[in-house]
């Protein structure tokens, strides 16, 4: 005669219980609602207005005008976006990949691997505004380090990296770039970490070299850490500003360094208050980046349906 399983009834939360996931669930969603969802939604019913930011009572409803003169009558927006393209396509093209070349490097376990790991990752420990400083005195056109390896080389130029419009945004880049290679290494080093080294093996034993191991096997098995790497490229692209606003020397955007982040921070806190205009320009920066994400989001978990 079998015995039947007793069957163990859940157990119900107490009000200790309740309260305390109340505390942990409720204090980041109010955070979340107040510091995020309600200035975004806030931008975006602004957008709308015109307001000097000091009187509610001055908020006037113009519908899209505000978008119609960005697109139509504003002579920074277009150089912006074109230098948030540039942005992003570089920060894409060059650091990205560096970082991942160096991380995939620094996985076999060479000797000092640990120097290297904290060396190259330093920089990304520095907020962004004191990169910008740090460059600041590499680039000072009387001072600087930059300069000075030039003129010691004989080469008898005397360059403003900052100040020359054909310039400045490329040396911002270079500074930005140093940054946030040693950020996409770590993040890759993370995923090598959990790689199963048998696959490699594998691959070796089937005749693959290292840079066929990495294209075949490495990099398509770590598709989640390259769509994160995918997304911090883009968002660390389109929302740059403390570094441009240190080398820039402040508020208002310097020839040259036009970003769309720069152009939302001169209308909403520079000397003459839209803040209608500036909110105007932050919807469209946040379609931009949601555009950017999503489309390739869209498209990679398409390929896995498939």
């Amino acid at each position: 005669m079998s015995s039947a399983t007793p069957r163990t009834r859940p157990r119900r939360l107490g009000a200790g219980d309740r309260i305390f996931l109340t505390v942990i669930i409720g204090i980041p969603l109010a955070a979340l609602l107040f510091f995020v969802w309600l200035p975004a939604l806030a931008s975006l019913g602004l957008s709308f207005t015109t307001w000097d930011g000091i009187d509610l009572a001055d908020i006037h409803w113009i519908g899209l005008d505000n978008y119609k003169e960005i697109f139509t009558n504003y002579p920074p927006f277009w150089p912006a976006v074109r230098h948030n393209v540039i942005w992003l396509l570089f920060t894409a093209l060059l650091p990205t990949p560096f970082g991942i070349f160096l991380a995939y490097q620094l996985d076999r376990r060479i000797r000092f691997t640990r120097i290297y790991q904290t060396a190259i990752f330093l920089p990304m420990v520095l907020s962004l505004a004191v990169v910008g400083f740090i460059w600041e005195i590499i680039y000072n056109p009387d001072t600087g380090l930059l300069n000075g390896i030039l003129n010691a080389a004989g080469s008898g130029h005397h360059i403003d990296w900052l100040g020359n419009p054909d310039l400045n945004l490329w040396a911002v880049l270079v500074a930005s770039g140093w940054r946030h290679t040693g950020y996409i290494m770590i993040l890759y080093l993370a995923g090598l970490k959990g790689f199963d080294p048998a696959l490699k093996e594998a691959a070796a034993l089937d005749g693959a070299n290292g840079r066929q191991t990495f294209l075949r096997v490495v990099f398509p098995a770590l598709k989640p850490v390259n769509i994160i790497i995918l997304v911090v490229t883009v968002m660390e692209s389109l929302r740059a500003f403390d570094i441009v606003y240190v080398l820039g020397g402040g508020v208002g955007s310097k020839p040259g360094m036009e970003l769309l982040s720069l152009l939302i921070t001169d209308n909403i806190i520079g000397e003459s208050s839209h803040i209608g205009y500036g909110s105007a320009l932050a919807v469209v920066l946040l379609l931009v980046s949601l555009a950017a994400i999503g489309t390739f989001l869209v498209q990679t978990f398409r390929k896995e349906d498939q």
